[in-house]
């Protein structure tokens, strides 16, 4: 009697501005009999393993900020990004993809602390694997979060309370 074994391997990856991406491979395959089941499921998942690694690389379309109505572009400025950092002389150093509060929020926690810079851009890049300005909403939430926890404890204001407490108490935390 012959057995028909059918095995799918799927992944999907995550990627930014809430977008992923999938690949499947779906194998059927004929034995003889019950006996060759293990090996042949081996052979098939590594088979099928190796096709979906190889292809899922290559992302593809990838949506920005603007896509389908998401931020949709703020002064008309055709997708560039709202929150644009300029130096005095008003030539554009960067863009950071959390939102504008959030990046107000990181650059008053460093400069109240007197953080090293190299050293939260390090934190982004081992907790995040992204720089600190490529931090998505989500992401500069934890490494506020991470600050706070470290830093924000330190510091106490006129009512005995933590950075913390007063940044929640004055609506701050769900925004971030």
């Amino acid at each position: 009697m012959a057995v028909i074994l059918n095995l799918t391997y799927s992944k999907k990856l995550g990627l930014p501005n809430f977008s992923s991406h999938q690949c499947s491979v779906s194998i059927q395959s004929e034995i003889p009999d019950l006996t060759q089941v293990t090996g042949e499921v081996k052979r098939l998942y590594l088979l099928t393993q190796d096709a979906v690694d190889r292809e899922i690389q290559e992302v593809g379309f990838l949506p920005d900020g603007t896509t389908y109505g998401m931020n949709p572009p703020a002064n008309g400025n055709n997708g560039a990004s709202r929150n644009r950092e300029s130096n005095s002389n008003g030539a554009d150093t960067g863009t950071w993809a959390c939102s504008p509060k959030q990046r107000e929020l990181v650059e008053k926690i460093v400069r109240e602390n007197d953080l090293d810079k190299h050293d939260i851009e390090s934190l982004a890049q081992d907790r995040f694997g992204v720089g600190v300005r490529q931090l998505n909403r989500l992401q500069a939430s934890g490494l506020i979060d991470e600050l706070l926890e470290r830093h924000g404890g330190q510091r106490r204001n006129g009512n005995g309370n933590g950075q913390r407490g007063r940044f929640q108490r004055e609506g701050r935390g769900a925004s971030r």
